[in-house]
């Protein structure tokens, strides 16, 4: 599974972010106050992995290092998220991988003291207030900047598909929203997120990037908050609309599928062989399905602009034009997965049939959550030797 980048005419590097959040280690109830202890033992871990405030202190963000392959990121996953649960464990917490804690509220939550944050709950509000959600970031280095650009552009009519593979945060406050991801309904509470409009080279990115500071809107392009961006901080376009997924071979998953697009779509780049930008709007049709509805999507075809597909049959199709790309990333295994995740499953799915299952059987409400938060905690530990 080593990808050799140095031997690809392709190379792309690869970095993941995941919002976590800390839980006690019995209750499983949200830690709203941990003690700073923690924070201080997570600032002095030693390696090439980075441990982060996020908006709440309720949550944590682990950063990986630069990646060569997909290997490197599953060793980061791993190893970060062994460590994370080692550090939490000396003050009677842990971890949970998931976009939304199911009965965890917003009004209880303790921002984090930086200039940053409580500028944007001044300027935000409640939008701010109600941010209680986690997602997984993936950065993907390749090419020069025009390059970047033009294949983020490219990208965008295929990340309503990465959404619907992640999708983890169907309860919020102790309610089953509807939603396989409330998150991007609680993202979509803030200004210059969703879809981008299609950019055509890095000088069209600036100049809409100086007209937002010409304004006063923005301080810089981290605050571009975009389903997908051009990073503010690397050489990099930076994945955002997904979920964080609670196991992480569905994540592995995820990171195989965006590599194998990014090259797939440098080659077609090269070619001149990029296909025509569809219509932004069917994009953010596709998001908002996605959304609603996780692996059990029909997307509009944005090849027959009168035909919905199934989300099926549309990855299959999508598949068989990565393989090539699989092969050089040695991703094979991690890319077919996604079928796995369409037939099985995401844990938005898990959690709504275990919730059902539950109070088809007797369980109260409380008592089914329950259920459904120990599984997203056994889940969170699988596959890093827990069980």
């Amino acid at each position: 599974m080593n990808i050799k980048t140095t031997r690809d005419e392709f190379p792309i590097t690869l970095g993941v972010e995941e919002e976590l959040f800390l839980v006690d280690s019995e209750t499983y109830d949200l830690v709203s106050d941990p003690d700073p202890g923690f924070f201080d033992d997570c600032k002095n871990v030693e390696g090439p992995h980075k441990y982060v405030h996020e908006l709440f202190r309720s949550q944590i963000e682990s950063n990986s290092h630069v990646c060569n392959s997909t290997n490197e990121v599953h060793q980061f996953l791993v190893e970060s998220r062994n460590t994370l649960i080692e550090l939490a464990d000396r003050y009677g917490a842990t971890i949970m991988a998931a976009s939304t804690h199911p009965t965890g509220s917003w009004q209880s939550q303790i921002t984090t003291p930086m200039e940053r944050y409580e500028r944007f709950t001044e300027i935000y509000q409640a939008s701010v207030r109600r941010f209680f959600i986690s997602g997984m970031h993936i950065h993907a280095g390749f090419g020069d900047r025009d390059i970047r650009v033009r294949v983020m552009t490219a990208l965008r009519r295929y990340l309503p598909l990465l959404h619907a593979l992640s999708t983890s945060s169907p309860f919020a406050a102790g309610n089953e929203t509807g939603f396989k991801s409330y998150r991007l309904t609680l993202v979509g509470g803030l200004p210059r997120t969703g879809i981008p409009g299609p950019l055509h080279s890095h000088a069209d990115y600036d100049e809409l990037l100086q007209a937002y500071r010409a304004m006063n809107f923005i301080t810089d392009g981290s605050e571009l908050w975009w389903d997908i961006r051009p990073s503010h901080s690397f050489p990099t376009i930076e994945l955002r609309i997904c979920d964080v997924c609670t196991r992480i071979k569905d994540a592995m998953s995820i990171v195989a599928l965006y590599a194998c697009l990014i090259r797939w779509l440098m080659r077609k780049e090269q070619k001149g062989e990029l296909l025509p930008e569809p219509m932004t709007e069917i994009i953010m049709e596709n998001r908002w399905i996605a959304q609603r509805y996780g692996v059990f999507s029909f997307f509009g075809d944005q090849n027959n602009e009168s035909e919905r597909i199934d989300i099926d049959d549309f990855t299959k199709a999508l598949l068989d034009q990565l393989i090539d790309d699989a092969h050089a990333l040695n991703c094979v295994e991690e890319l077919y997965r996604c079928t796995t995740i369409i037939r099985e499953g995401t844990c938005a799915d898990r959690q709504i049939d275990l919730y059902r299952m539950e109070k088809l059987n007797g369980s109260t409400h409380q008592e089914a959550l329950a259920k459904v938060i120990e599984m997203i905690m056994g889940d969170t530990q699988s596959g890093l030797g827990y069980q």
